[in-house]
């Protein structure tokens, strides 16, 4: 039988948590920007700005999304106060919903409380992942395709929108490389978590003889960067390759020499599209992309300027590993930044990345 009086006391301390988040998220100052901003909709010449009136339509919507889930969540508890009320009446009967009520509540407010940590510049930008296989051909190449329907599943989870800005089919099977962009609120706060090398150890479908094989395939993460972030980059600096784009795996993608490749020749960076229907667009996403690294690297290695950034800051680096997925002889992921670790290999492969992504983030809030 629960005791009412404890199940009391942890609904005052999830309404000091409740307060706390309110205050954490600024859920009154953020109304207040929400009629702003609406405001300003309807303001004379507003639409006439089709870049700036689409970036205020997205704040809006971000905003008004943090405020809605902070009021369900307020809702949420008033519920349980309520339950508790008729518990009282018949403790026996309702024991298991108590239980269960209070503990999803409890993770509810745990997942609330992480977007808290989420405070930085572009956190709440959109993502663009890139892959590439590490040495081992086709084996390293089909790894790369398991970590690509990995993220694509956890977009999925997360009702992000998925966009394919380059692919590059593998030799035999797999991926070579490959361009996503994830679109969603506080994209790239999450998935920034997913940035470094990834390690697999598995017995090779492409081994006859049954051998356990490590692959290596790295994932950059940068945050989409939109117009009205100033990043100079010189024209000289450029260097453009054009060329036929490849097909993903049955999509739709335009067979003339309309994908581009750019060359940041100070850096060494490397970015490519071939999503867009013309060279033109293509090389507009390239540019958005190269802004976008440039960025997260001046971000990353905490640099005053962009031009700060040197080419050898450019590898991979095939030693900064930052997990594995181990199918054989037991299975197992593990974070070797957090030690945060999962037996259910077949979920994460799924894309059940939530407890990575949460262990991360407050790793990183503990080094802050």
């Amino acid at each position: 039988m629960i005791i009412i009086e404890e199940y009391k006391q942890k609904l005052n301390e999830f309404r000091k948590d409740l307060d706390t988040l309110e205050r954490a998220l600024k859920i009154s100052e953020l109304r207040g920007k929400i009629e702003e901003d609406e405001a300003q909709t309807a303001a004379p010449g507003f639409w006439d700005d089709i870049a700036n009136s689409q970036k205020v339509l997205q704040i809006i919507k971000n905003n008004k999304r943090t405020v809605e889930n902070f009021e369900k969540l307020a809702a949420a508890h008033e519920d349980l106060g309520a339950l508790l009320e008729m518990a009282e009446m018949d403790p026996d009967e309702m024991e298991a919903e108590v239980v269960s009520e209070f503990d999803a509540y409890e993770k509810r407010l745990e997942a609330a409380n992480l977007q808290t940590l989420l405070s930085g510049e572009y956190d709440q930008n959109n993502a663009i992942l890139t892959f590439h296989a590490g040495a081992g051909g086709t084996e390293a190449q089909d790894w790369v395709e398991m970590l690509y329907r990995m993220y694509l599943r956890f977009a999925q989870r997360h009702d992000y929108k998925v966009t394919v800005l380059d692919y590059l089919d593998g030799d035999e099977a797999g991926i070579k490389s490959a361009s996503i962009l994830i679109e969603g609120q506080y994209a790239y706060g999450y998935l920034k978590s997913e940035m470094g090398v990834h390690r697999l150890v598995r017995v090779s479908p492409f081994d006859a003889s049954g051998r356990r094989q490590t692959s290596f395939a790295s994932v950059e993460v940068m945050p989409e960067i939109d117009d009205s972030v100033e990043v100079e980059i010189r024209p000289e600096d450029i260097k453009m390759e054009v060329f036929r784009s490849s097909g993903a795996g049955g999509q739709k993608v335009n067979k003339t020499s309309s994908a581009v490749r750019l060359i940041h020749l100070p850096t060494g960076i490397v970015v490519s599209c071939q999503n867009e229907r013309s060279q033109f667009q293509n090389r507009d996403m390239c540019m958005k992309m190269l802004k976008s690294k440039l960025i997260e690297i001046k971000e990353r290695e905490n640099l005053e300027k962009i031009e700060d950034i040197k080419g050898d800051q450019m590898s991979n680096g095939w030693g900064s590993q930052i997990r594995s997925y181990v199918f054989m002889p037991y299975t197992m992921v593990k974070d070797h930044r957090t030690n945060f670790e999962m037996g259910n290999i077949n979920a994460v492969m799924d894309g059940d990345l939530d407890g990575f992504i949460n262990a991360y983030l407050i790793h990183l809030s503990h080094k802050a």
